[in-house]
């Protein structure tokens, strides 16, 4: 469970409820993580019996003006050896929306590969992977150029799959009727980074950017992205990122307990034959969401 879908909760209340609760996972952002310190937070989470999921985020590669892509790109490093020492192999990267002015959509994508083309052996000689995240075309102009999973795919397969692979989000991608197509693509090619999951809600209570819904609110097949990711051979975690001032407003330990509720019912429960009682552990489940990005 990542601290941001419950960033009401301090890091070791949020352990300790996961624990509780039968969550194995958590995914991690990297201002809480920078306040607590990656090595403490290391500790919290392996002395508690945990795994970090993910790391998010890195990206923003975009910029025109040289001084702040390279300073981008430090930041990145930096963020990749926070991932290694947390002990996670996934960064997770939004990429970036245009910059103020411009309009050149191609010219921007072409900057987050020339960042890849840098920072990918060196997350790979850490054993980190760069996971880009493609985000609902609404992001396109402020925060992530990189819309669809064919267009984070075309990125990532210029580098090796152990070092760069993809996101897919049901949030950004349910209205995708080529995602399908681009899940099978990435299962084959070993670029499967991540899978996380939230509902889209009509209208967005908060905005695009926080108005996802709870799982089985809204108007996102859950389960039949599920089964896409399954049959293309995605056997990792699968995190919950759901960014809602709502949620963030209620106790948080009865969030985590709501969230494996509709996990089990809305997600697992077809695919894993898990009954209401079972526990969030059927099906490797984990939950992320959170900061502004």
């Amino acid at each position: 469970m990542n601290q941001q879908t419950v960033r009401q909760l301090a890091l070791p209340e949020l352990t300790a409820a996961c624990v509780k609760l039968g969550i194995t996972g958590v995914g991690l952002w990297r201002q809480p993580v920078q306040d607590y310190g990656p090595s403490a937070t290391a500790r919290l989470v392996r002395d508690a019996g945990l795994t970090v999921t993910s790391l998010c985020r890195g990206g923003f590669f975009t910029a025109l003006d040289p001084g702040e892509r390279r300073r981008a790109v430090d930041d990145n490093r930096a963020a990749i050896d926070e991932a290694a020492t947390l002990g996670t192999a996934t960064l997770v990267l939004v990429s970036g929306g245009l910059p103020d002015g411009s309009r050149d959509l191609t010219g921007a994508r072409e900057r987050i590969a020339d960042a890849l083309a840098e920072l990918a052996p060196y997350a790979g000689e850490r054993g980190v992977r760069l996971a880009i995240e493609p985000l609902h075309p609404m992001f396109a102009s402020d925060r992530c150029v990189v819309s669809t999973l064919a267009q984070a795919l075309d990125l990532a397969e210029r580098f090796p799959p152990e070092q760069v692979g993809v996101v897919v989000d049901t949030y950004h991608v349910w209205w995708d009727d080529r995602a399908p197509e681009a899940i099978a693509r990435a299962g084959a090619g070993g670029r499967l980074a991540a899978f996380q999951l939230a509902d889209w809600v009509t209208p967005l209570p908060e905005g695009v950017l926080l108005g996802r819904g709870q799982l089985g609110d809204g108007a996102v097949d859950l389960r039949g992205l599920r089964e896409l990711v399954d049959a293309a051979g995605y056997e990792g975690p699968i995190e919950v990122e759901i960014f809602s001032p709502a949620l963030w407003a209620r106790d948080g330990v009865e969030v985590l307990t709501e969230t494996v509720d509709r996990y089990l019912r809305h997600v697992a429960a077809e695919c894993h034959g898990a009954s209401e009682g079972d526990h969030a552990t059927e099906g490797h489940f984990a939950s992320e969401g959170g900061e502004e990005g």
